[in-house]
This record gives structure tokens, C-alpha cells and sequence, in this order.
């Protein structure tokens, strides 16, 4: 059974950190890319970052220069460091596992930033 559990949410003011985690089981973690999505209210999901099999990432430009995202596969594990978050960061984050075709979602974590 595939699995991916973030934790890390929660409440911060404008211009402070949080640290996202997904763990992944049930599949091959070091064989997957990885992706952090955000949702905000009213609006699409969309992609926040990525980082691949082989440790390359790729950031969306609004996000670029404050959030980076790192995995361990030691730990069957993806963060994603916050920083300076503004309250346009809030939403739901969404953990993703995708290998060729088959993408996996984890049930989010809220993220609110306060003004």
C-alpha cells in the first residue's frame, strides 16, 4: 500500500519559516521524482518544486530563491524549507511521488501565512 504522510504545516507570520516533510512507503522512494504543489483557495493547484531521481531540482519562479527542496533516501523522505513566506504562500501543499505514468498524492498539509 503506497503511502505519503507530510507533516510540517501549520501557522507562521510574513516572513518566517516552516520545513515540510512527506515520507513515502510502498514504493521504491529512490526511484521516484518528487514534487511539492500547493492550492490555494479559489485556485489551481500548482506545481511549487521538484526534485528528481538523480537530485536535480526545479523551482516555479515564484517561490525561486526562498523555498528549497532536498530528499533523503535514506529516509524515504522529501522536504521542502520555507522561507520568508509570505501570506500569498498559504494553501494546501501537497506531496507527489510520480515514476513514468503513476503519480501518488499524499492528503496535504495546510499552510497558513499571517500577515
Amino acid at each position: 500500500q503506497v503511502q505519503l504522510v507530510e507533516s510540517g504545516g501549520g501557522l507562521v507570520q510574513a516572513g518566517g519559516s516552516l520545513r515540510l516533510s512527506c515520507t513515502v512507503s510502498g514504493v521504491i522512494f529512490s526511484s521516484h521524482a518528487m514534487g511539492w504543489y500547493r492550492q490555494a483557495p479559489g485556485k489551481q493547484r500548482e506545481l511549487v518544486a521538484r526534485i528528481f531521481i538523480s537530485g536535480t531540482t526545479a523551482y516555479a519562479d515564484f517561490v525561486r530563491g526562498r523555498f528549497a527542496i532536498s530528499r533523503d533516501n535514506a529516509k524515504n523522505t522529501v522536504y521542502l524549507q520555507m522561507n520568508s513566506l509570505k501570506p500569498e504562500d498559504t494553501g494546501v501543499y501537497y506531496c507527489n511521488a510520480l515514476r513514468f505514468s503513476t503519480n501518488y498524492w499524499g492528503q496535504g498539509t495546510q499552510v497558513t501565512v499571517s500577515s
